[in-house]
C-alpha cells in the first residue's frame, strides 16, 4: 500500500494548505495528466486569443486605412470634379472665341476651312471570324470593346458575366473623371493650337486690311458741291458729247485740298489741262490726282495720310472757274470717285 501511494503522489500534484500549528492541513490532489491538459487548453486559448486580438487590430488598422483612404479618395473626387468644371468652362470660353474666329474669318474675307466628319471615320478591310465564332480579343460587341464586369453574350445566347474585374465604385468614379479631364485637357491643348494659328491668320487680315484701308480713299478731297460728275457728259468747251474721267468739285479760291487715304506723293507739276495738280500712290494699285489747284503744298516724295492738306482750290489750265477735279484711278484705270467716298 505505502508503494500505491507513492505512486499515486508522484503522478499527482498536492498542494497543502496550513491553517495554523494546531489544525490539520488541506490537501488538494490534482493529477499531472489533468495539469498538462489544463496548461495546454490555456496555452490554446491563449494563443488562440492572441491570434484573434492580432487579428481585430490589423482588420481595425485596415478600417482605419480605408477610412483614410475613402476620405482622400472623396476630396480627390470634389478636387478632380472642380477640375473639370473649370475646363467644361474653359471648353465653352475656347468655343465662343472659335465661334468669334470664324465670324472674323468672314468678315476679313478669309475662307473658313471645310472640316471633314472625322468622328464617324470608319475604314480597314473586313475579315471573317476565326473558327468557333469567337472574335480576337473576346470583347467586341456590336458598338465596340465591353468594359470589364459586363454581361457578354455568347453565340449560343448565353449571358455571362465577367465578376474578375470586381472594381469600387468610388475607384470607377475617380478614374472616369480623371479620363474625363484627360480627354478634355487633349482637346483644349488641340483646339488651343488651332484656335492660335487662326489668330496669327486673323492679325495678318486684320494688319493687311488695316493697310489696305488706309490707303483706300474715303473722304471728300475738298468741302463744296459736284458740278460734273464721273462719266459722259456735254464737254463745256466744244458743247460735245465727251467722257469724263474725275469728279469737279466746286468750292471757294484756296479752299485746302485734302488727301483722301495715306500715301506718297509721286507727282506736283503743271499740266495744260489739269493746270497745277498732285499725283498720290495709295498702294495697292490706288492712286489719286487732285487738278486746277491755285497752289501745291506737298513735294514729290512726301508722305501723307488721309485728312492731310495738299493744296489749294484754284482755276489753272483748262477751268471754267474754281474748282476741284478729284480722280482716282485702280490699276491705271479711272474709276467713279464717289464709289469711295463714305463721309
Amino acid at each position: 500500500m505505502p508503494q500505491t501511494n507513492n505512486q499515486d503522489s508522484n503522478e499527482a500534484y498536492t498542494v497543502v494548505i496550513f491553517r495554523g500549528s494546531t489544525a490539520k492541513p488541506i490537501r488538494f490532489n490534482f493529477p499531472k495528466k489533468l495539469v498538462r491538459n489544463l496548461a495546454i487548453v490555456c496555452c490554446v486559448l491563449f494563443l488562440a486569443d492572441f491570434l484573434v486580438i492580432s487579428h481585430y487590430v490589423m482588420r481595425t488598422r485596415e478600417v482605419w486605412e480605408l477610412s483614410a483612404f475613402r476620405a482622400e479618395a472623396m476630396s480627390a473626387r470634389e478636387q478632380t470634379a472642380a477640375f473639370s468644371s473649370a475646363v467644361e468652362d474653359l471648353k465653352r470660353r475656347l468655343l465662343a472665341m472659335k465661334e468669334v474666329n470664324q465670324r472674323l474669318r468672314v468678315m476679313l474675307g478669309i475662307e473658313v476651312p471645310q472640316t471633314g466628319d472625322m468622328v464617324n471615320g470608319r475604314g480597314g478591310e473586313d475579315v471573317p471570324l476565326p473558327e468557333g465564332g469567337q472574335a480576337m480579343g473576346g470583347g467586341l460587341s456590336e458598338v465596340g470593346w465591353l468594359p470589364a464586369g459586363s454581361p457578354r453574350t455568347t453565340l449560343d445566347g448565353e449571358v455571362k458575366h465577367d465578376h474578375s474585374a470586381a472594381i469600387d465604385p468610388d475607384y470607377l468614379e475617380n478614374t472616369r473623371l480623371a479620363t474625363s479631364v484627360k480627354e478634355s485637357l487633349e482637346w483644349l491643348s488641340k483646339e488651343a493650337t488651332v484656335q492660335e494659328q487662326i489668330l496669327s491668320e486673323l492679325a495678318q487680315a486684320a494688319e493687311q486690311r488695316s493697310s489696305r484701308w488706309a490707303a483706300t480713299p474715303s473722304i471728300w478731297p475738298v468741302k463744296g458741291w459736284v458740278t460734273s460728275g464721273f462719266g459722259p457728259r456735254i464737254s463745256p468747251f466744244t458743247e460735245k458729247l465727251s467722257w469724263h474721267d474725275g469728279l469737279d468739285i466746286g468750292a471757294p479760291p484756296n479752299a485746302p485740298v485734302h488727301a483722301t487715304a495715306q500715301g506718297r506723293v509721286i507727282l506736283t507739276t503743271y499740266d495744260s489741262k489739269l493746270g497745277n495738280l498732285v499725283k498720290l500712290d495709295h498702294g495697292f494699285g490706288i492712286e489719286t490726282v487732285y487738278g486746277h489747284l491755285a497752289k501745291a503744298l506737298v513735294k514729290e516724295g512726301q508722305r501723307v495720310n488721309r485728312g492731310d492738306v495738299v493744296g489749294l482750290v484754284g482755276n489753272t489750265g483748262l477751268s471754267t472757274g474754281p474748282h476741284l477735279h478729284y480722280m482716282v484711278k485702280v490699276n491705271g484705270q479711272a474709276i467713279d470717285p464717289l464709289k469711295y467716298i463714305l463721309e
